[in-house]
């Protein structure tokens, strides 16, 4: 297209001001909520809030994949009323936008006026040490698409936006990483069923699942857990000088150990049901991603409450 980036974001962010309520025209804070962690948007004062769907915004993106409405949702969070926005649903690369539709909406966060986003996915555990359920904050990714190619600041630099070159050294903002570690502390989570831990997020195109040597090989470049989002958006926001803080919640374990081989004698006497069941064993499916964040939304609701009230200020 030969307009700009920039001209088509100002364009959505002025349709999108236009029809919010007055108290909401102005908010601090976006949230992505990633598979099955829509529920994250019922943290909002319920009687403060506006809700649009992508399709009715020039220029956005559409999200088809399961566990992602497609919308966003303005209203008010915690004690001292935030304004913010939660994307309920994102756009995926494997759906088959193009790298930069994905990051669009990070765009128009910025031009609303967005100064802090909170990032959240479902993800694959490679750490032998995560189990399922916890919470990984990322402090740092890498960008398998982005280096074969595919980076959403391919092409003429939107001056408007950020410089040619912006650093990602410090992508993830390290006083946020340490306030929400504050703050799962002081929700004793910790002691609970969930644990924090800190990593790494490889990034992948998707929409197929890893195999047993692709996880091996993402592990031993020294990812934590494998998902099939978030980096393309963390790009684009740092390159807006928005801040970021990203969470994985783990929802699978990856698996990594070679599967069973043919000529093994383990397997000579077995039927099919037993060879199925041994082939099969630890596969990741869409389904579990689904359950594991629906049971893992109030957590995440209360951690963000809570990180929000304790972290008001901004640095941009």
């Amino acid at each position: 297209m030969s307009e700009s980036f920039y001209a088509r974001a100002t364009e959505s962010a002025n349709h999108v001001r236009n029809l919010l309520p007055e108290e909401l025209k102005n908010p601090h804070v976006g949230i992505v909520c990633g598979s099955g962690l829509g529920g994250l948007a019922g943290m909002l004062d319920q009687e403060e809030l506006f809700e649009l769907s992508y399709k009715s915004i020039p220029h956005f993106p559409h999200s088809t994949a399961v566990g992602h409405a497609g919308k966003f949702v303005f209203g008010l969070l915690g004690e001292k009323k935030t304004p913010v926005v939660v994307m309920v649903g994102r756009v995926h690369y494997f759906e088959g936008h193009s790298i930069e539709k994905v990051t669009f909406p990070m765009r128009v966060m910025k031009l609303l006026g967005i100064h802090t986003v909170i990032v959240t996915n479902a993800a694959g555990g490679l750490n032998s040490e995560f189990s399922v359920g916890d919470i990984m904050v990322l402090n740092d990714h890498i960008n398998f698409p982005g280096l074969a190619g595919q980076h959403p600041l391919r092409g003429p630099n939107e001056e408007e936006f950020g410089t040619r070159f912006p650093r990602l050294s410090e992508a993830y903002d390290l006083s946020l990483r340490k306030q929400i570690h504050l703050s799962y502390k002081k929700l004793r989570l910790t002691s609970e069923k969930r644990k924090i831990h800190e990593g790494v997020y490889v990034f992948v195109s998707g929409p197929s699942f890893e195999t047993r040597a692709e996880c091996r090989f993402l592990r031993a470049l020294g990812a934590d857990v494998v998902g099939m989002s978030t980096v393309p958006e963390i790009v684009v926001a740092r390159h807006c000088g928005i801040r970021v803080l990203a969470m994985s919640l783990v929802t699978n374990r990856a698996v990594l150990e070679p599967g069973p081989r043919g000529d093994s004698s383990i397997i000579e006497d077995m039927g099919e049901e037993g060879l199925k069941a041994i082939s099969e064993a630890g596969a990741a499916n869409h389904e579990e991603v689904l359950e594991a964040g629906a049971a893992a939304a109030k957590d995440l609701q209360g951690l963000s409450i809570t990180f929000r009230c304790s972290n008001p200020g901004s640095r941009s």
